[in-house]
């Protein structure tokens, strides 16, 4: 994802693009969490969209940390930006203790912050091998 000047996602994802706007509440707030998670420097940051394929969420966002310690950072930093931008706070967040894979349930999003060993071996991309892979940098730059 590019950073662009003075833009929070949530707002270039509401405002007018040359191509059409984004009005999905779900992607707002998928793409809330993947600019707070680069910020933090989320690595091989990841966006499904599982709603032909899961009823149990409208998007997923997979992120890996390299130590604990990141990992909890980009978890808590997820949580304060998106309830900073779309005041809303997770239904259920786990694994903070461990912080080997911290997971915010926000409802329609789910996001999964992992240590490397935790993503290679749960491997949720293969496992959700149905779920549409969206390019968000393509959401952000039109």
């Amino acid at each position: 994802m590019q950073n662009l000047p003075n833009s929070s996602p949530a707002s270039i994802a509401t405002s007018s693009m040359a191509t059409a706007p984004v009005e999905d509440s779900s992607l707002q707030l998928a793409l809330s969490a993947l600019h707070a998670a680069e910020e933090r420097k989320g690595a091989d940051i990841t966006l499904l969209r599982t709603t032909a394929v899961s009823l149990l969420a409208d998007y997923f966002v997979i992120i890996t940390g390299f130590s604990r310690v990141q990992v909890r950072a980009i978890a808590y930093s997820i949580s304060d930006a998106v309830e900073e931008e779309l005041q809303r706070l997770p239904k259920h967040m786990e694994g903070q203790g461990d912080a080997n894979w911290v997971l915010l349930d926000y409802g329609d999003v789910i996001v999964h912050v992992m240590m490397p060993q935790e993503r290679e071996f749960y491997d949720l991309e293969a496992f959700w091998g149905h779920a549409e892979k969206v390019d968000y940098a393509e959401l952000l730059t039109n």
